[in-house]
């Protein structure tokens, strides 16, 4: 009798979400623009060769992406997040809080952050000091001291006299972008440490020490783009003196359009950025709800596709989207963990 009762508990709480499970039978993806691409190509292979139907996705920038699926668990909340920077501890108390207790991440491959402008512009070789300076709300007093004033730059010569006599004008991701998060964190806060009375702040306040290494200024040289990389390219297309932040894959599709920049005297290249010579790069993942899985049809399968050596392998048809493979020995690693479903720790 106490077990039938317990069963019939059980069925009690899961039935609400079998049942609006039968009213969605295709896998719905949120999360990054930077991997959006890669995560499209996966999708319609999927839908082509299988008898599952094409996945949905959403860009929504990673940040953006990561809170829909910390919502909750059921059919109106996503299945998969799609993600270019790895999930902050508090993300993941926050999907713990709201019943996302089991969560699967995937670390796809590599890709960079790409500073480019139009293929007829000048050529630039930026140092994280010049990106700090250029684009950073607060910066040094130019007139010497330790201390912060408002950006006061308005021309690349201002900033180093070595840089173009263009003026300051960058089109970027908003604050929800993970390409957003890793730029102000590989670019700006490398060229923010350069300055010895701002580097001792870590230790002392890192609150403050991140507001002025992160923070981007808002004098209209910096221009939120919105999620839409290719509205970016675009805009650069249709005004030379300006730069774009993107990820490198949209740099590889629109290699006839734009160019990239060097970043202390590399080029952001396939070869650079699988070698870790190129200073700006990062890793690119996707987040799997593990109670979604054996409910919504598909979701195993869409990732053992996406795990599959003829998708993100070395000659994958991933690669000619732009993505940087993980090592092999990673690569197997990853894809065994994944397959199986094994929820991650907290980070």
């Amino acid at each position: 009798m106490k077990k039938t009762l317990i069963a019939a508990a059980v069925m009690a709480v899961a039935a609400p979400f079998a049942t609006q499970a039968l009213a969605r039978d295709t896998v719905n993806i949120v999360g990054s623009s930077t991997v959006f691409p890669f995560a499209t190509t996966v999708a319609e292979n999927f839908g082509r060769t299988t008898k599952f139907k094409t996945p949905k996705i959403e860009s929504t920038g990673s940040g953006g992406g990561l809170k829909l699926f910390c919502e909750g668990v059921g059919v109106k909340h996503p299945d998969i997040t799609n993600a270019s920077r790895r999930i902050k501890g508090s993300e993941f108390d926050t999907c713990k809080k709201k019943g996302v207790k089991e969560i699967v991440e995937v670390k796809i491959g590599y890709d960079g952050i790409a500073i480019a402008n139009a293929k007829e512009a000048v050529k630039f070789d930026l140092t994280p000091k010049d990106i700090f300076l250029g684009l950073a709300k607060d910066v040094p007093d130019p007139k010497g001291g330790d201390k912060l004033v408002a950006n006061p730059y308005r021309t690349w010569k201002e900033v180093n006299p070595k840089l173009p006599d263009a003026g300051i004008e960058v089109l970027g991701p908003p604050p929800t972008s993970g390409t957003r998060d890793a730029f102000v964190e590989l670019a700006m806060e490398a060229g923010c440490k350069q300055f010895d009375f701002i580097k001792a702040m870590k230790k002392q306040d890192k609150k403050k020490y991140k507001a002025i290494c992160h923070g981007v200024r808002e004098d209209g040289r910096y221009v939120e783009a919105g999620e839409n990389d290719n509205l970016i390219v675009q805009k650069l297309k249709a005004n030379p003196t300006a730069l774009g932040i993107f990820g490198f894959s949209f740099l590889d599709q629109n290699i006839d359009k734009i160019k990239g920049s060097k970043i202390k005297g590399v080029k952001p290249t396939f070869e650079t950025i699988s070698s870790g010579n190129y200073p700006i790069s990062r890793s690119l993942y996707f987040y799997v709800k593990k109670a979604h899985v054996g409910t919504i049809p598909g979701i195993e399968e869409y990732v053992k596709e996406f795990t599959s050596e003829k998708a993100w392998g070395d000659e994958g048809y991933l690669t000619d989207k732009g993505l940087i493979p993980l090592p092999k020995k990673e690569r197997d690693k990853v894809a065994k963990s994944a397959r199986a479903m094994e929820p991650m720790s907290k980070p």
